[in-house]
């Protein structure tokens, strides 16, 4: 029997004095500047990728607080028992990427991807689990989640993942990536997807379209860069305007759609 879900934040107060120096240790301040000269600045620290952690499993979060915590530029702020306490935990804590598993007593992960992708800035969902069952993958990716991987995936590929999904690009499993291939390749005309894909498509500039296309055939951005003439920086504009025009949350879910629309 399943007990009440507990929430856990495990921000880290942000240190609020300076950091003491040895009595006979001079500091920066105390070095001299050369005159006409500023003084040089240091570097600007690097703001690690926040996470939150939801599952059901305490030896599963504990395990992946252990494998993402020893990460430098990755942080777990906090972690959740259930997708019903994911809004509040994310509210608390600010993550940039929600780990999200799919099976909890409650809510289930994917009801709380789509309560997630609701807010006006919500998190990345990279959703992590034991089922890859066609109609999870198809719902996870359609509510918006950034990535799909499975709980068999080694520590070091779940790493590269987070910093992915953080950096607003896909990830998907093996397994996954198949599920979509053989989605894509058993659409027919009469799928009832592919109308109103078609309608939601039809605003779109040549250009814009161009790009979509390129989204649905898997390219990076730096593909569609050499393959389009254009610079990558040009790319990205382009990506987050057709997420703006279409409505949508990531480049998963413009792939989907170019494909429900019959386009590639």
């Amino acid at each position: 029997m399943t007990g009440p879900a507990r929430l856990s934040f495990g921000a880290v107060p942000a240190q609020t004095g300076p950091r003491s120096t040895p009595a006979d240790q001079p500091t920066a301040a105390d070095q001299p500047t050369p005159a006409g000269q500023p003084a040089a600045a240091g570097p600007e620290p690097v703001r690690p990728v926040r996470i939150l952690i939801v599952d059901d499993d305490a030896l599963v979060r504990a395990g992946l607080s252990m494998i993402l915590g020893g990460t430098p530029d990755l942080k777990v702020v906090g972690e959740a028992a259930d997708g019903s306490e994911v809004v509040r935990a994310v509210a608390a804590c600010q993550p940039d990427v929600v780990l999200m598993d799919i099976r909890m007593p409650r809510l289930d992960g994917l009801a709380a991807t789509e309560a997630l992708r609701a807010l006006p800035r919500p998190p990345e969902v990279l959703v992590l689990t034991t089922f890859d069952a066609d109609e999870y993958v198809l719902r996870a990716l359609r509510a918006g989640a950034g990535g799909f991987l499975l709980k068999d995936t080694p520590p070091t590929e779940i790493v590269r993942a987070v910093r992915r999904v953080a950096a607003g690009e896909a990830t998907l499993s093996p397994t996954v990536t198949r599920t979509l291939i053989d989605h894509v390749t058993a659409a027919t005309a009469s799928d009832p997807r592919r109308e109103p894909a078609i309608r939601q498509l039809a605003g779109l500039t040549e250009r814009e379209r161009a790009v979509a296309v390129a989204l649905g055939q898997g390219r990076s951005n730096a593909e569609i860069a050499a393959e389009l003439f254009m610079s990558v920086a040009t790319v990205k504009a382009y990506v987050s305007r057709l997420l703006t025009r279409l409505g949508l949350n990531n480049r998963v879910q413009v792939a989907l759609l170019v494909h429900d629309a019959g386009l590639v």
